[in-house]
């Protein structure tokens, strides 16, 4: 059963969290103001499409607007680290890059200079 207050929770809190007023979120998902404040009051619940602009601009699933999970990110997600230090493979990838003998040491600074080349290049 969907929970129409968690769904409106969740929509005002995301658009508070980035200092949006309703009239200007409204122009960047392009839905009018009175339909976000009914679904932000759980006085309506948004139809699909209007919950793939939500998510899309705020970077969100499907699943953490309808209260299917409570990681922003969705059941994809759950389980990787928030930290990228917190990997084990990301240090392990790390130290390769940085032992001159690695085949991983010599990729990356071909990589890196590739792309100041590139960089340099497009202005």
């Amino acid at each position: 059963m969907i929970d129409k207050e968690l769904i409106a929770k969740r929509l005002r809190e995301l658009r508070e969290a980035v200092k949006l007023s309703q009239a200007k979120l409204s122009k960047e998902i392009d839905v009018k103001q009175p339909l976000i404040a009914r679904y932000e009051t759980a006085i309506n619940t948004p139809a699909y499409g209007v919950l793939v602009k939500y998510a899309d601009y705020f970077d969100v699933s499907c699943d953490y607007l309808l209260g299917r999970c409570d990681h922003p990110h969705g059941k994809f997600y759950e389980g990787i680290p928030e930290s990228l230090s917190e990997n084990p493979q990301i240090e392990e990838f790390v130290e390769m890059c940085f032992d001159p003998t690695s085949v991983a040491n010599a990729r990356l600074k071909e990589t890196i200079i590739n792309i100041l080349e590139e960089k340099h290049n497009n202005g």
